[in-house]
Formats: structure tokens, C-alpha cells, sequence
């Protein structure tokens, strides 16, 4: 994030559950594994902070104090992926138990106005052993800890136990080293861990208001709510496809109010504003989808092909355009009406619908399905004539039905129809961007034939976009098919192999 102190790290790592007469492992014949340095024995003090309703060990966030070790500081922890979280830390400065503004600030969405506190203390005697691959460099470390723990719960008492934890470096992970260290844990006694993180673990169980309710279309709408917020930091620092993240998440969200909207209070409201964040966050996305989709294709061009200032305009531009849709984006974030958004989602998400979901899913899933063909069925048509503007709009439109029918779908329980509706999805995403593109190189090129520039690489450009329509054209049909074939197979939430 500009101008911040903080420092971002991406950790991959697993843990592991042992007992205090588990042997410690030993590394030799991993393949990846050359070498191991012991480092001396650490003792590492953490006070983990929260609200009272567990609002962040509920997104599983973690925001902790910590003393000891190589990163004494303050951590903020943010899950980014199987066996994945980003760790944003700061300096400790500062008292002992005042949360620092920056970090306050990104979980500023997540808590609303609720005050932070410690929650628990955790102290923890590690030992770390470094693994060094073949080149020299430290490929993971592997952590054998033993932890005591003590919450501010009235009536809690403490907690011993040990644990190991297994991390890969920085870099480009290696998931099937992580794979190879991880089977060695196992098989010297260890079993995967009960728990994310030593937090939850001394926390135990969350509030009984946070546990998922049994409505599978109700859950799937609270766990998307509830990333929301956690995104949002993301977009803020500007991390790599955060905004896509972004309005994926608030795409889910519209999809499955739209499945059933009579079940949702205010559901009608709620979603005009979704689309205004998405149609303020699309400024930024399409820049960066074109940033990336010329770079690409200019990269794989022969050198004497690429003419002119296309490069600055078509990459230069579009990463142009990026930053200042992303500064939009930040201060609609900023706004007032954003943060009366996220109080109506988690009013939403907490509602309960009564009556056995498993006996509207299979009727949800056809409706949904039902938009899908009548789209398809609208293409045709104009598929007849020679618009092919009015086509490129009517396959819009079923990508639009298969979006709603794969989310739809996949939080009812028909994961085979999911699969295939998010196959047209992205088909005809990749149809779409083409056209955006389209309709981009032709103005970029009248203004570089206006300056006097060469326009040759525009062509090639276009061309080759239209190259990319047809195929997924050609292509649209075939998997029409068989996701018709699943629906005619498709019972009582389940459809498919």
C-alpha cells in the first residue's frame, strides 16, 4: 500500500498435531533436501486481539502482538488459499495493547465499529530447523513447537500442547515438496491438525452465531458476505488480482439472491448496490484484464511485427487506466453508502429461512438452468442474421444465465452442472474480453493514425481477437449440449457422475 510501513508475506504452510513423545523427524533422502541447520531455541510471546463476537477468528484473521524470534511485531494474518495466508507486519512500537491504526484500518470492514481486545495469550518455545535445497538456499522450515495457552475468557484455563509446523520459503512455492515434507511428518507419527491456528485451537469452538446454518443456499450466501470485508484489504494494498477477487465474490452474492429473492429481506436493494461496486470496480478489472491480454500477445509477436507506439498505448494505457479505476475503486470503499452495503449483507446473512431447502434446490437449479436456454435459444435467432453486434450481445446473455446457474448450482449440491455451466461461463467470458478488445483497438488505432503513427500491429491485434471470438463460438454449442444432457439427468440435487 502506498506510503505504509508495513511489510507483506505470503506464507504456505501446513501443520501437524504430535504428542510429547513424538520423535523429532529427520530430512535425509527428501528429494529437495540437502541440508538442515538447527537454529537455537526461541521463545516467542503472542497476545492475539478480536472483538468479543469473534468477528475476526470467524473470517479465520488473526491479529496478534508478538515478542521473540527473528519477526517480533504486530501480525495481521489473512487467508489467501489452501495451506496459503498473507502476514502484513508492522513494528511493535507503540503500548502493549493498542491495535496500530493501519492495521486497525484494514480490518475496518470486518469488525465495524467494534472495539479490538486481547483475547488470548499464547507463548510458545520453538525450535526451527532450516531445510536448505540443492542450490544452497533455504527451500522450508520446519517448526517443532511447544505451546501454552491461556484466553481473557472468564473461567478458561490453560492449555499446553506441541505441534509442528511445515513452511515453504518465499519464491516460487513448490507444492510437491510441501507434499514430500508433509509425508514425512506422517510418517514419523504426526497427523494433520484439528485446527488452522494455535488462536483457534485456544479459542475452541466460535460463537454459537457463527456456526453455518444447515440452508445450503443461506450458507452459501453468509460465506461469500463474509469475505467481502477480507477482500477488500486486499484491494486496497493493491495485491494481484484482488479487484477480479472482488467482484467474483459480489457476482456470487448477486447470483445466489437472484436464485430465490423472496427469501432475502431488502433483496432487491441490496443488490442495485452490488451492482454499483462492481460497475465502479469493472473500471479497473478491464483495464487490467487489457494490460495483461495485449502484453501477452505482444510478447509473443516476432520483434519487426510490433510497429509504432503500441506498446505504450495499448499496455502503458491500460495499466494508466488500472491505477485510476483502482483509486475509484478505494474511495467508493471510502464511502458511506460501501459501508451501509456491508451492514446490510450481514444483516442478511444472518437471516433463516424456514422450510427443507432440499425440496426447492432441484426447482432452483431448473429455473436457473431455464434463463440458460432461453438465451441460447435468443442467439440463435439472431445468429441468423448478419448483426453480429446483436449476437455478441445475446451470447452476453448466456454468459450471464451460466454464471447464476454454476453458483446457483454449486451451493445446492450438482457440482457436475456447476462444472459445466462455469465451462460456458468462461468460454464466453473469453468471448467477451475479445470484443472489449475490439472495440478498444479500433480507437486506439484511429488516434495513432491520427498522430501519424504506424497502425500495423493494431491489425495483427484484431485479427487475431477475431481469431479468438470464432473459436469460442464454434465451441458454444458442444458444451450447450452436454450441460443439457446433465440437466435431463439431473435429480433431486444431483446431476451427473
Amino acid at each position: 500500500m502506498p506510503g505504509t510501513r508495513a511489510a507483506h508475506h505470503r506464507e504456505v504452510e501446513r501443520k501437524f498435531d504430535v504428542t510429547e513423545e513424538t520423535p523429532t523427524p529427520a530430512f535425509t533422502g527428501v528429494a529437495g533436501v540437502a541440508r538442515v541447520e538447527q537454529w537455537p531455541v526461541q521463545a516467542l510471546e503472542a497476545v492475539y486481539f478480536d472483538t468479543s463476537a469473534q468477528d475476526l477468528a470467524r473470517r479465520k484473521l488473526t491479529l496478534r502482538r508478538r515478542t521473540g524470534g527473528v519477526d517480533a511485531g504486530w501480525h495481521l494474518k489473512l487467508p489467501a488459499g489452501p495451506d496459503a495466508r498473507t502476514e502484513v507486519r508492522l513494528p511493535l512500537g507503540g503500548a502493549d495493547d493498542e491495535v496500530p491504526a493501519e492495521l486497525a484500518e484494514m480490518v475496518r470492514a470486518v469488525v465495524r465499529g467494534r472495539p479490538l481486545a486481547p483475547v488470548a495469550r499464547i507463548s510458545t518455545t520453538r525450535v526451527v530447523y532450516l531445510l536448505h535445497g540443492d542450490d544452497g538456499a533455504v527451500a522450508a522450515e520446519f517448526c517443532d513447537d511447544h505451546v501454552t495457552a491461556s484466553t481473557f475468557q472468564p473461567g478458561t484455563g490453560e492449555q499446553r500442547w506441541r505441534e509442528w509446523e511445515i513452511e515453504l520459503r518465499a519464491g516460487d512455492p513448490d507444492a510437491t515438496l510441501l507434499d514430500r515434507l508433509s509425508g514425512r511428518l506422517v510418517d514419523s507419527g504426526a497427523t494433520p491438525a484439528g485446527h488452522g491456528s494455535k488462536l483457534a485451537r485456544a479459542l475452541g469452538s466460535p460463537p454459537a452465531d457463527a456456526l453455518a446454518d444447515p440452508d445450503p443456499l443461506l450458507q452459501a450466501v453468509a460465506e461469500q458476505v463474509e469475505q467481502l470485508p477480507v477482500i477488500e484489504h486486499a484491494v486496497r494494498a493493491d495485491a494481484d488480482d484482488a479487484v477480479h477477487q472482488m467482484r467474483v465474490t459480489i457476482r456470487r452474492i448477486r447470483s445466489l439472491l437472484r436464485a430465490e429473492p423472496n427469501r432475502f429481506t431488502d433483496s432487491r436493494a441490496i443488490d442495485a448496490d452490488l451492482r454499483w461496486l462492481a460497475g465502479v470496480l469493472g473500471t479497473a478489472r478491464d483495464a487490467e484484464v487489457l494490460a495483461q491480454r495485449y502484453r501477452r500477445a505482444l510478447d509473443r509477436m516476432a520483434p519487426q511485427l510490433v510497429r509504432g507506439r503500441v506498446v505504450e498505448r495499448l499496455v502503458g494505457g491500460a495499466e494508466e487506466a488500472y491505477r485510476a479505476g483502482w483509486a475509484e475503486s478505494v474511495a467508493a470503499m471510502d464511502s458511506p453508502r460501501y459501508r451501509q452495503l456491508l451492514d446490510r449483507l450481514e444483516t442478511l446473512a444472518a437471516e433463516s429461512t424456514a422450510g427443507d431447502p432440499g425440496d426447492r434446490s432441484p426447482g432452483t437449479i431448473r429455473a436457473a438452468y431455464r434463463r440458460v436456454r432461453k438465451a441460447a435459444k435468443a442467439t440463435r435467432v439472431s445468429g441468423a442474421g448478419r448483426d453480429r453486434a446483436r449476437q455478441d450481445v445475446a451470447l452476453h446473455r448466456i454468459r450471464k444465465a451460466a454464471k447464476r446457474l454454476r453458483y446457483t448450482a454449486s451451493a445446492m449440491g450438482a457440482p457436475s452442472i456447476a462444472k459445466q455451466a462455469k465451462t460456458i461461463q468462461t468460454l464466453l467470458g473469453e468471448h467477451q474480453d475479445s470484443v472489449v478488445s475490439r472495440e478498444h483497438l479500433l480507437t486506439e488505432a484511429r488516434a495513432a493514425e491520427e498522430a501519424g503513427e504506424d497502425t500495423f500491429t493494431y491489425g495483427l491485434l484484431y485479427q487475431q481477437e477475431r481469431d479468438i471470438a470464432r473459436d469460442c463460438r464454434a465451441q458454444l454449442d458442444q458444451a450447450l449440449d452436454e450441460l443439457a444432457e446433465s440437466m435431463a439427468t439431473f435429480r433431486g440435487g444431483r446431476a451427473g457422475p
